[in-house]
C-alpha cells in the first residue's frame, strides 16, 4: 500500500458521485416496486381463489430460483429475440436501465411478498374476524387492520432485505450501466489505478450498509421492548 494514489480517488470523485446517484435510483426504484408489487403478491397468494393463488407462488418460487444477473439477461437479451419470433420482425433491444428496473422489481417483489406474507400470518386471526364484525369488506380490513400491523412486524427484516438489494445493484455492470461499481471499474481501467478505486467503493458500501444494519437493530430492539 505504500505507492496507494488517493489523488485518483479525488480526480474522480465527480464521475464516482454520478455512478453513485444511479445505483441509490435504482435502489429507490426497486424498493417501491418491490414493496408495492410484494404486497400484491402477497395476498394473491393468500387469497381463496386457487387461480390467483397457485399463479402467485408459480411466479415466486420460479423467480427466487434462478440467479439474479439472469434476470437481467433475460429482458436485456432475450426480449428482442422474442419479440422477433412472435412479430417476425426484428424486436428493438431494451435498454440497459429498463432491462435493470424490470429485473430487479421483478426479482425484489418475490422475495418482499414472502416476507410480507409471512408478515400478514403473524397477525392475530382474531383482528381481522373483529373488523369483519364491525362492518369492514376484505379489503378495507387489510388496509386498516391487518396491513399496519403486518409492516411493524416485518419492517425490521425488510430493512434488511433492502441492505441486500443495494449491494446487488452491482450487478448491473454486465448491461453495461455506469453504476457506483462500474464507473470505478471504467475509471481504474482508464487511469490503470483501478485497486484504489476499488477499495473506495468497497468502504462506501461498507459504511452504508453498516449504518442501515446498525439502524435494523436499533429498530428491532425497540420493537422487541414495546412487545414487553
Amino acid at each position: 500500500m505504500g505507492d496507494f494514489d488517493y489523488k485518483i480517488i479525488i480526480n474522480n470523485l465527480p464521475f464516482l458521485w454520478d455512478g453513485l446517484l444511479l445505483s441509490l435510483k435504482l435502489f429507490c426504484i426497486a424498493l417501491v416496486g418491490g414493496i408495492f408489487f410484494g404486497t400484491l403478491l402477497a395476498l394473491a397468494r393468500l387469497s381463496s381463489w386457487r387461480i390467483l393463488s397457485y399463479s402467485s407462488a408459480g411466479f415466486v418460487n420460479l423467480i427466487r430460483s434462478i440467479p439474479f444477473i439472469m434476470a437481467i439477461f433475460w429482458f436485456y437479451f432475450l426480449t428482442p429475440m422474442l419479440v422477433g419470433k412472435i412479430t417476425g420482425q426484428q424486436g428493438e433491444a431494451v435498454g440497459p436501465f429498463t432491462s435493470a428496473v424490470v429485473a430487479f422489481i421483478m426479482v425484489e417483489s418475490a422475495y418482499y411478498s414472502e416476507i410480507i406474507r409471512a408478515g400478514i400470518q403473524s397477525v392475530p386471526r382474531g383482528q381481522p374476524w373483529a373488523a369483519y364484525a364491525l362492518g369492514m369488506n376484505y379489503w378495507q380490513a387489510m388496509g386498516h387492520i391487518v396491513l399496519p400491523q403486518a409492516f411493524r412486524n416485518m419492517l425490521p427484516i425488510m430493512l434488511t432485505q433492502a441492505i441486500i438489494l443495494f449491494q446487488d445493484t452491482s450487478l448491473v455492470y454486465v448491461v453495461g450501466l455506469k453504476d457506483f461499481l462500474g464507473a470505478a471499474s471504467k475509471a481504474g481501467q482508464i487511469s490503470g489505478r483501478i485497486v484504489e478505486l476499488y477499495i473506495f467503493v468497497a468502504l462506501v458500501f461498507l459504511i452504508i450498509c453498516f449504518g442501515a444494519s446498525r439502524l435494523v437493530k436499533y429498530l428491532q430492539a425497540r420493537m422487541d421492548a414495546g412487545r414487553v
